[in-house]
């Protein structure tokens, strides 16, 4: 394959002029690299290298003018505003900048395009005018301040210009304005010089009009490199600003017009492939690589060329390790580095008002990789501390000074993190700081990567100071907020490679000029390539259009002619696209497809990709019980058996296994909302405080009467001792309180009624502790069945014993018809295996005779009052119920127990995984 370059150059060595003494002008630098290579195949003798420069460095150099950052461009503007602003019509920096970038692109376009100024701002205003309140002799001050603003476009054009111009710098707009009025000047003092154009196609009214003065003066010659397909449709995009020139410019009038191709008819491999989602894309072109490199071990000639430049990240790491050799001309966005995310969220917490910081955010900010190896020293990790410290208070909420009270060790770095940021040259101050520190703690850990980062950054917030010190005009933190994430978005982390050298990776603007035999195109999508009807500008579309300023329809041109020049000499071509629906963008095929399907010049085969997905049959897990898990297992049975742990065994053996083998934990997380068990906790204590002084008493109307105005600060007492610092004064947390406090009021109000109706009710234990050894011959080992019940009475002369659920409980959830189901069906039965755990073990111990009853008390579903367990003969609604616990209840239940501990210590039966249909998590258990 011959590419442009290459022939460009053929062409201008045969006219035997020495190519060293031309000047070479081309869209982008990175051509300039592949000239010099060319030519260096070219030249048989030694020769200079030619100058080559690019058309922006050109046009500079003819304006006389320095560009100024566009940053520095919103400072400079600003200062310009001030001056034809009066005081009271003055805007702060921050509403300022949130539409001055839009009108300095405004102004870049019309310098560029060399429209008059004064014409099209005079335009505008007569336009707002006119659209809505010319008519009304009585303007509001809001209409009044929105007209002021059209009409004062004009002064501030001319104000920020002069200004820029008085210091000789300028916006490119201004440049290529100024570049024109200097160009007559250059081409007198410039005769011997001849200028080589080559690969332009989109050129704005002042390149176009310095182009054609040197091409009319002799000093210049052009390279067009498009098709003959292109440029003789007078429909196809692709060929639209080349057909324009062609026929409008007076040079080609009395001049041929060259160099129209026909190597887009040439046979070509062309595939059009549907991946769903961006990963999915990287991830299939690192498929495409690596057949790619199996069939050729060169892959200089292999370009990948992305739509969507944040591809870029995901595709890096979907590169075959098989490809050594890698050419990146793009440069790594500033913000994708895992730094980027310190420092954002320094900005969220800082940013939000109030004297305390949101647990959440502090969590985030602890968790960061950075700020964990500032906390941390030879003893411990004060960040982890922190989190640590921040769950088990349950802390919503928290001050800088209740930090430094949790943690006083680590003052210096704890004052950069959280220390208030009372201006921005605080907050630009601690930055810096924060980074230094940063560095130093890293300074023997060899990571050069992170260093990198941290110099961008250093300088990032360097440049950030000076425009600060140089304008103050960051009067917020929101201002200084909205400044670092623009120059952020703009910085870039370059790639060292050679760029002659193995797989170069691009973006669409980056391939000017470039032509590859294999390439490869992502994320052609609708609203991608091309980018679609976006007008982020103060000038309306027909306004435009009359001024002959670019719109959509010429900005979707240029992205055709990349695309389809992309093709042009290309042999084998993939175009990939997202199949799946992406916010605004996505799922719908580029027009650019559908367009290479109508022409009907090449075969395209088109389909869809998914990834490979491995049918996994879902396998119950299991765990052997070794030696060492048995021996667990007997000092789990000599220390005891909670009837809840036996019925956690009941409902999945594997999580039996994590909590009680291996100790897993649950995660101290901050209740934001109070949870279940927490709730349930605060009644059960509150009824212990209530009761406990009842033991061995006949309750009356009147000690239960004494109890109820006690309700509502021993609720909150309990909430504060078991919810620490949590809030319960608004929202839900309110809400929880008071249906904690209705729950009692209701329990102590339903024992007053049945007092008052004739009942007796004798308190005979509350949240007592029961530990009673079982009696089974089979092992060789104590087995200890323990825990707590809420409560033991004697009502109308019957024992009962009763368990408290704040949850929703209904008499169903209480019986049992086979007692081989008790250990077997968590569902059903766990409630009756706790309830009659606690009559086995009052049996044990004599601490009751039987027969007596047994049941729950739903604080949920009070209006049913005692639950007694029952034992029924047979299901449906004809089932004779036993609801006594007697000798030959508890026979039954014996025989259950001693199986269910039986199965858990026999060594040949593995802990096998349970395959749940309902969700227990939220299911409370009180023992």
């Amino acid at each position: 394959m011959t590419t442009f370059i290459e022939d460009v150059l053929k062409d201008l060595h045969k006219s035997g002029i020495p190519i060293e003494d031309r000047l070479f002008v081309v869209p982008s630098k990175r051509a300039a690299i592949f000239i010099k290579f060319h030519l260096a195949n070219l030249l048989q003798h030694t020769s200079f290298v030619p100058r080559i420069i690019s058309i922006e460095d050109f046009v500079k150099d003819l304006s006389g003018l320095k560009l100024i950052s566009s940053t520095e461009q919103l400072f400079t503007f600003y200062s310009s505003y001030k001056k034809i602003t009066a005081s009271d019509k003055l805007e702060s920096f921050e509403s300022f900048s949130k539409w001055a970038g839009i009108l300095l692109q405004d102004f870049n376009e019309i310098d560029r395009h060399l429209i008059d100024e004064n014409s099209i701002f005079d335009y505008l205003g007569a336009i707002k005018e006119t659209e809505h309140w010319s008519l009304n002799p009585n303007k509001s001050e809001f209409i009044e301040n929105y007209l002021s603003f059209w009409t004062n476009l004009k002064n501030y054009y001319k104000t920020y210009t002069d200004d820029l111009l008085s210091t000789g710098i300028g916006y490119q707009g201004l440049i290529y304005k100024l570049a024109v009025e200097h160009v007559e000047t250059y081409i007198e003092l410039n005769q011997e010089q001849q200028h080589i154009f080559l690969g332009f196609n989109a050129l704005n009214k002042a390149e176009s009009y310095i182009i054609q003065a040197l091409l009319q003066a002799n000093l210049a010659e052009i390279y067009w490199d498009i098709d003959k397909c292109f440029i003789e449709d007078p429909l196809h995009d692709a060929g639209l600003f080349i057909r324009t020139y062609k026929n409008n410019w007076s040079f080609f009038k009395s001049n041929s017009f060259d160099w129209i191709t026909s190597h887009y008819t040439q046979k070509k491999s062309i595939q059009v492939i549907g991946v769903p989602k961006q990963v999915g894309q990287a991830k299939y072109i690192g498929h495409l690589l690596e057949e790619i490199k199996a069939e050729s071990t060169d892959l200089r000639q292999t370009a990948v060329v992305l739509g969507d430049e944040t591809l870029i990240e995901p595709l890096l790491n979907s590169i075959p390790a098989s490809i050594d050799s890698i050419n990146v001309t793009m440069g790594f966005p500033l913000k994708s580095v895992p730094l980027s995310t310190l420092f954002e969220r320094l900005f969220y917490i800082h940013l939000k008002s109030g004297t305390s910081y949101y647990y959440k955010d502090v969590l985030a900010l602890l968790s960061n990789k950075e700020v964990q190896i500032i906390l941390k020293d030879h003893k411990s990790n004060l960040a982890i501390d922190l989190v640590n410290r921040i769950n088990t208070n349950n802390i919503l909420f928290i001050s800088y000074n209740d930090i430094k009270d949790l943690a006083p060790e680590k003052i210096e770095a704890l004052d950069l993190l959280f220390g208030k940021w009372k201006t921005s040259k605080e907050a630009i101050s601690s930055c810096k700081k924060l980074i230094m520190l940063i560095k130093s703690k890293l300074a023997k850990s060899g990571n050069e990567m992170i260093f990198e980062y941290l110099y961008r950054f250093n300088k990032l917030f360097n440049e950030l100071e000076r425009l600060n010190d140089t304008y103050n005009y960051f009067d917020t933190l929101s201002s200084l907020h909205s400044v670092y994430k623009e120059l952020l978005s703009s910085e870039t982390m370059d790639f060292r490679g050679e760029p002659l050298e193995g797989l170069q990776i691009m973006g669409m603007l980056e391939s000017r000029v470039l032509d590859f035999e294999t390439v490869i195109i992502s994320s052609v999508n609708e609203g991608i390539l091309p980018a679609g009807k976006t007008n982020n500008s103060f000038i309306p579309f027909d306004v435009k259009r009359e001024n002959e300023l670019p719109t959509y329809k010429e900005k979707d041109a240029v992205y055709t002619y990349h695309f389809y020049r992309l093709l042009q000499r290309a042999k084998n071509v993939y175009i990939i696209y997202n199949t799946e629906l992406d916010a605004l963008t996505g799922g719908e095929p580029s027009r650019f497809i559908n367009q290479l399907k109508l022409e009907g010049i090449h075969n395209i085969t088109h389909n869809i990709a998914s990834p490979q997905v491995p049918y996994l049959i879902k396998s119950l897990k299991q765990v052997k019980k070794t030696d060492a898990i048995l021996s667990i297992i007997k000092d789990l049975s000599l220390s005891g058996f909670s009837p809840s742990s036996l019925t956690n065994y009941i409902r999945n053996p594997l999580d039996f296994y994590y909590q009680k083998i291996l100790s897993v934990k649950d995660f101290d997380a901050v209740e934001e909302t109070v949870a279940a068990n927490t709730l349930g906790s605060v009644i059960h204590n509150t009824l212990e405080e209530f009761y406990n002084p009842f033991i061995n008493h006949e309750l009356n109307v009147a000690m239960l009467s004494e109890l109820l105005p006690k309700i509502d600060s021993s609720v909150q007492a309990h909430f504060k001792d078991l919810y620490k610092k949590g809030d319960l004064s608004q929202g839900k947390n309110l809400i929880i309180l008071e249906v904690a406090k209705r729950y009692i009021s209701n329990f102590i109000q339903s024992e007053i009624k049945q007092l008052s109706t004739g009942a007796t009710i004798k308190i005979l234990g509350i949240e007592q502790d029961f530990k009673v050894e079982l009696d089974i011959s089979e092992l060789d080992f104590p087995v200890i069945l323990k825990g707590k019940i809420d409560r033991i009475d004697e009502f109308n002369g019957t024992t009962r014993v009763i368990d408290y659920k704040t949850g929703y409980v209904e008499q169903s959830k209480v019986e049992i018809i086979n007692w081989n189901d008790l250990t077997l069906d968590y569902e059903k039965y766990s409630k009756p295996f706790q309830l009659l755990s606690y009559c086995y073990a009052l049996h044990l111990s004599k601490s009751i005779s039987l027969p007596v009853t047994t049941g729950i008390i739903s604080f949920k579903n009070s209006q049913k009052g005692f639950l007694p367990f029952s034992k029924k003969d047979k299901a449906g609604n004809g089932a004779v119920k036993q609801q006594l616990v007697t000798e030959d209840t508890l026979t039954q239940f014996r025989i259950q127990l001693h199986k269910l501990i039986l199965e858990i210590c026999d060594q040949e039966q593995p802990f096998v995984e349970k395959e749940l249909d309902h969700d227990y998590s939220n299911e409370l258990s009180f023992t």
